[in-house]
């Protein structure tokens, strides 16, 4: 007797194709013990009509089911369970309930999760209007050579790349091409030694900060900044300073004699935009030899300077080797890519793979290698052309509907990047707005978290324009500029 295919229900949810949603619910039925080995799966036919899913669809899910060895094919009698389809343990006191008892908030450490976030609801792409930062839009990105790329990457050439522990060792290639192509572009020359690949920018600064401040040494930030530094600085437990930028970011004559390490975000300054002008980059290069303290630089957005062309990076410019740079994949090709790299002297390099090991080795081989053929085949260029080119549209469009609305801030040095930094009239409150906001499909970022505590200032909000389509970005903040101008009645 055939197992009866109303055992079966796909998931409403989720991303995944019809035919994964069956392979997964087949599978887990046959590891819970539902479908034992020898009962006979039902027909292909049946299971479609309940399903209300094409028959083929099945049928392809049933194959690759047998090819992964949970079912097995028998001529014309059909697909059964097979006796080699993975077991579950079970374990009998598991049947119990377990009695909380332990008091966690007394036994943590420090508490990580105080921290203010930048508030962005999971289902941002539900709403109509997303002026949300960071994110990408699929219609930009290169979905079929990515995919040729990444099958490329999981071949059996590349098997050795993909399949082995390489303990400390970065992708070779991925390493060569941004020394050739990516460094290049920032004025920055440096060997294989001086690199190496992180989790993204966020793990970059993780591992800085683990090597060059303690509880005794003071690290000097931008204010507003980013709020991941913040909370990596925190966690560490070292001595804090907060400056406020200008209108050409961060001012270095400000900088307290005593610091250890300078965090500069000077290509756009996050999460303003303005760009560093170039003789205050000499500045801040000269104070760090005069006070001896070392600058971290995260060129963030560095590939968005659209507007003119981009400032030479300060670690070009360095003579002294005082300067880390930080870079990442995350803007330019997708953020969920969660990939970057750092350029520092071989000593701080070793010592920063030496604590990478202890974490996670390296950053995944596969994710590397596709990396590095997307951008050795010249699909990262194209990207970014196209990337800019949109940009530059929704900018303008954007910049022209908040000048209608007497919205647009000062005219400050910014390069391109992808959002404007604004400021809401006096007494108004930018996280208030943005929640009266969400009921009208509108997502703005409220800008309390990018200041620093005691400095926080709840008239910011950030409006992004890498996820909304050019033909709403007008009927949005139409909707932006009504409420404030009900808020401020």
């Amino acid at each position: 007797m055939a197992i009866p295919p109303e055992i079966f229900l796909l998931p409403t949810k989720g991303e995944a194709t019809l035919q994964q949603k069956i392979q997964q619910v087949v599978s887990e039925a046959i590891v819970s013990g539902r479908c034992a080995v020898g009962e006979r799966m039902p027909s292909t036919r049946r299971l479609a009509d309940h399903l209300n899913v094409a028959r083929i669809t099945v049928t392809l899910a049933y194959n690759e089911l047998v090819a992964n060895e949970y079912l097995v094919s028998r001529g014309r009698s059909g697909f059964f369970v097979a006796d080699t389809a993975p077991k579950r343990p079970t374990f009998d006191h598991l049947a119990s309930p377990v009695q909380e008892q332990v008091q966690w908030g007394r036994k943590f450490n420090q508490k990580f999760s105080a921290h203010f976030e930048i508030s962005r609801p999971p289902n941002w792409r539900d709403y109509r209007y997303p002026f949300i930062y960071g994110q990408s839009d699929a219609d930009l990105f290169d979905h079929r050579n990515w995919r040729a790329c990444a099958l490329r990457a999981v071949g059996r050439r590349d098997f050795d790349t993909l399949a082995t522990d390489h303990y400390q060792r970065d992708d070779p290639m991925l390493v060569e091409f941004i020394l050739r192509q990516i460094l290049p572009r920032r004025g920055i020359a440096a060997r294989p030694e001086e690199i190496l690949i992180t989790m993204g920018s966020q793990n970059a600064l993780w591992l800085i900060v683990e090597m060059l401040l303690n509880k005794r040494r003071k690290a000097v930030m931008e204010n507003p900044g980013y709020p991941g530094l913040r909370q990596i600085l925190g966690s560490k437990g070292c001595m804090v300073e907060a400056i406020d930028v200008d209108d050409d970011g961060l001012p270095p004559d400000l900088i307290p004699p005593d610091t250890d390490v300078v965090f500069t975000t000077p290509s756009h300054h996050c999460p303003t935009n303005v760009t560093m002008p170039l003789e205050r980059r000499h500045a801040l290069l000269d104070q760090a030899a005069q006070d001896d303290f070392i600058i971290v630089e995260d060129d963030y957005e560095f590939e968005l300077s659209f507007l003119k062309s981009p400032s030479p990076a300060l670690k070009s410019l360095d003579q002294t080797g005082a300067v880390i740079y930080v870079g990442s994949f995350s803007k330019s090709v997708f953020p969920g890519l969660r990939l970057g790299y750092m350029v520092a002297p071989q000593e701080v390099i070793d010592e920063a793979r030496a604590l990478r090991s202890a974490v996670l080795r390296h950053p995944p081989s596969h994710v590397q290698r596709t990396v590095a053929y997307f951008l050795s085949l010249g699909h990262f260029d194209s990207q970014l052309a196209r990337q800019a080119r949109s940009f530059s549209k929704r900018r303008a469009v954007m910049e022209d509907t908040l000048r209608a609305h007497n919205l647009l801030p000062q005219k400050r040095g910014e390069f391109g990047g992808s959002s404007f930094w604004l400021k809401m009239p006096d007494g108004t409150d930018a996280q208030k707005l943005a929640y009266e906001l969400r009921k009208e499909s509108v997502l703005i970022e409220p800008g309390h978290a990018f200041f620093a505590p005691g400095k926080a200032d709840k008239q910011h909000f950030r409006l992004a324009y890498s996820s909304i389509p050019t033909g709403r970005i007008e009927p949005g903040i139409d909707i932006i500029a009504e409420m404030l101008k009900s808020a401020e009645g």
